[in-house]
């Protein structure tokens, strides 16, 4: 994948920096790569760029976006040392970038992934995969047709993940029957419920969000209001479907807004609980929330039970951790570190791997779309009350 094309930096106007990327040459089998949309999880491509074959050329978005996109979008690529150019298009062909890492806005995902599928680019995306199912539909059609890989950003490649992975393919428990998994973050999300006084506007979702990036509790910014099960859903979901592929029929789930008044105030969830069928006849339940910092000395608490024919395993996806307790320990900080866990470097690794082989790809852009449409009908289940089919691509 090694071109001689120019990179493509000029001092020029329409938003490209005059600054040297650094980047003119590449080692041989690294991968350049574009930043798109850099204004939530800036741990995505720092931990792609932790590995050794993936380099930044360039941060981009479109012109059109706000002050606050491009202020954030400026200062990444700042932080990397690459120009900042405000034409997706144009960075991605001047800069003869490869891949495209994406952590927009999350209704802009979709936007910006079929963008840089179309133009040939392998795509990384934060989660969720969108906010609209058609939008789904239409990235998996691009990254299929255009026969570039996908990875929606999980958190499969845990040890304690990939070991039960291990250990269920190996049949240590027997043939699986039921999952279940608790998914609790332990990160605030405003003022609790009840703390604000009679007669207070709504909170704002995106200005809430906004305020929250300092924190990394923001995985939810942009104009639509989002609940723990559209946000997060997709890391338990994913495990499910790492664990046993199978898909899901139909899905019952009670949903509400518990703890924070941001989600009370935007009618969207903070707690859930959800039940799923499988085609196959296995059983598998979920129960999430966003349940504050002071709740856990971790990140939060998630755990796994999985039943087979012949035993049971109870995963914690913390495994392994260091406990560390001082005077004066702030309230936000967690107790407990994970330790061992290269997470990051993991995923990298495989998107180099499907890249290099034609290989699969930890969670592609078939199975994310199918995750989507399970969250969008457990949402649905959680506001009617009655069990809801999973819309999948082939029905």
């Amino acid at each position: 994948m090694t071109s001689s094309k120019s990179n493509g930096t000029s001092s020029k106007s329409n938003g490209t920096s005059s600054k040297s990327n650094g980047n003119s040459s590449k080692p041989p089998g690294q991968f350049r790569c574009a930043v798109l949309g850099m204004v939530k999880h800036m741990y995505i491509p720092r931990g792609m760029f932790a590995h050794p074959r993936f380099a930044p050329v360039v941060v981009a978005d479109h012109a059109d976006q706000p002050d606050w996109v491009h202020e954030r979008n400026e200062k990444y690529a700042a932080e990397v040392n690459v120009p900042y150019v405000k034409d997706v298009e144009r960075a991605i062909r001047e800069f003869d970038a490869q891949v495209a890492i994406i952590s927009s806005e999350a209704e802009r995902h979709c936007d910006l992934s079929g963008r840089a599928a179309e133009a040939g680019l392998h795509v990384i995306q934060d989660k969720p995969m969108s906010t609209q199912l058609a939008e789904c539909d239409r990235v998996v059609e691009i990254v299929e047709r255009k026969r570039v890989k996908f990875m929606m950003w999980n958190r499969n490649c845990l040890p304690a993940i990939m070991q039960a992975e291990e250990l269920v393919r190996q049949g240590a428990i027997g043939k699986l029957q039921a999952i279940h998994v608790d998914f609790y973050f332990a990160k605030d999300a405003g003022p609790k419920i009840g703390s604000r006084r009679p007669g207070d506007p709504p909170l704002d979702w995106q200005e809430a969000l906004k305020a929250a990036h300092v924190t990394g509790a923001d995985g939810g910014v942009g104009k639509n209001p989002m609940g723990e099960l559209e946000v997060e859903g997709i890391y338990p979901l994913g495990y499910i479907d790492f664990l046993h592929k199978s898909r899901v029929r139909r899905v019952f789930a009670r949903t509400t807004a518990h703890f924070h008044q941001l989600q009370l105030d935007n009618d969207v969830d903070d707690l859930a609980s959800v039940t799923l069928e499988m085609e196959d006849g296995v059983l598998a339940t979920l129960c999430m929330g966003r349940i504050g910092n002071a709740s856990h000395p971790d990140i939060g608490e998630i755990k796994m039970h999985l039943l087979g024919t012949e035993g049971g395993l109870v995963i914690t996806e913390a495994r392994p951790e260091l406990a560390v307790y001082y005077r004066g320990q702030p309230d936000t900080e967690f107790r407990h570190i994970r330790v061992a866990s290269d997470l990051d470097w993991h995923l990298a690794e495989s998107f180099a791997r499907a890249i290099d082989t034609d290989g699969e790809t930890v969670l592609d852009a078939r199975t994310s779309r199918a995750i989507c449409a399970t969250v969008l009908a457990a949402i649905e289940s959680g506001r009617t009350g009655l069990p809801v089919h999973v819309a999948h691509l082939e029905d």
